[in-house]
Order: structure tokens, then C-alpha cells, then sequence
């Protein structure tokens, strides 16, 4: 159920909100349970909201090599597996290079893990993200290409030799 902006709730009868409301309140409380196990074996950087108004909770593992930016959504217990993940590797000091991007498509978890991966990077005080586009990539790298510059990543690609890379600076 996605959720109706406030200035259409008068159109809403009794039955919606009740709905609604039970909708929410079962997301709270298995956001809490979800909180309570994640943070068991993993960093909890934040909850936020997907495009369809639904909350997930994100966290990391960083042993200072990896580090994993995951998802995990309050509809559902958290069994000790992710929605979504950014896998990524500390090149060195100032550098995090993504490794690969795991999920569904198309519902917004991308565009939180990589906010979160983002300010995760600048409190470890990296100074750039980088990654590669490969060949395997290229069934969906128009998705990419728009994914990545969204979020202010210089995207370079070679089309003929099917390879790119990106690159993010918080100074750029």
C-alpha cells in the first residue's frame, strides 16, 4: 500500500486510514524488532524512506578493507539477509572503490544505500569513490550511467570497448 499525501486524506474513508495507520504501526514495530538483530553484527547508519513511502533501515560492515552498505526493509523480520547491498573496497586510505551493486531494481534502494555509502565515506574521511563499468554491465548501462550522475558520480564511458568508470569527490 503506498501512502496517500495528507491533502487526499479527506477523500479517505474510515477504512483507509484504519488501514493506513495498522500499515504503519506493523512497520514501526518490525522496524524496531529489525534494529535490535541488525545491530547485533552491524553498524546501523540510519532509516530512511523509499519512493513508495516505506521505511528501511540501513547499515554497514567496514572492517577498514570491505566495506558493505545494506538495506533491509520494516515489512518484513530480518533474517540476516540484506535487500540491497553496495559492496565496496578501500583502494587505500582516501579511496573506496564499488565492487558491485546487489537488489532489486527500480525501488529507490539503490539511491538510499548510495547516500548512506556516500556519508559513510566521508566520516571514515575518504576523499573519493571510484568504480568500473565491465562488459556484464552493459544490458543495463543507460540505467547506470543515469543511477550513477544522479548522484553526482563523472561517468566515462567507452561504448566500443564496452568499459567505464566513475567517479566521486565531495569537492567535485
Amino acid at each position: 500500500m503506498s501512502y496517500i499525501p495528507i491533502d487526499s486524506k479527506d477523500n479517505m474513508d474510515k477504512e483507509e486510514v484504519i488501514e493506513e495507520l495498522e500499515d504503519l504501526e506493523m512497520q514501526v514495530y518490525r522496524m524496531r524488532e529489525n534494529m535490535k538483530e541488525i545491530a547485533k553484527e552491524s553498524q546501523i547508519l540510519g532509516i530512511d524512506q523509499t519512493k513508495e513511502d516505506k521505511w528501511v533501515i540501513v547499515y554497514a560492515k567496514d572492517d577498514g578493507n570491505v566495506c558493505r552498505v545494506m538495506l533491509h526493509d520494516c515489512e518484513t523480520p530480518y533474517r540476516g539477509h540484506w535487500d540491497f547491498s553496495i559492496h565496496a573496497q578501500y583502494a587505500d586510505d582516501y579511496v573506496i572503490h564499488i565492487e558491485d551493486i546487489r537488489g532489486d531494481e527500480n525501488r529507490g534502494f539503490g539511491s538510499i544505500c548510495m547516500k548512506f555509502l556516500k556519508e559513510h565515506a566521508m566520516e571514515q574521511n575518504v576523499q573519493y569513490i571510484t568504480g568500473k563499468l565491465v562488459e556484464r554491465d552493459w544490458g543495463h548501462i543507460d540505467r547506470l550511467k543515469h543511477f550513477y550522475k544522479k548522484h553526482n558520480f563523472q561517468v566515462e564511458v567507452e561504448d566500443d570497448e564496452k568499459y567505464g568508470e566513475i567517479f566521486w569527490s565531495p569537492a567535485v
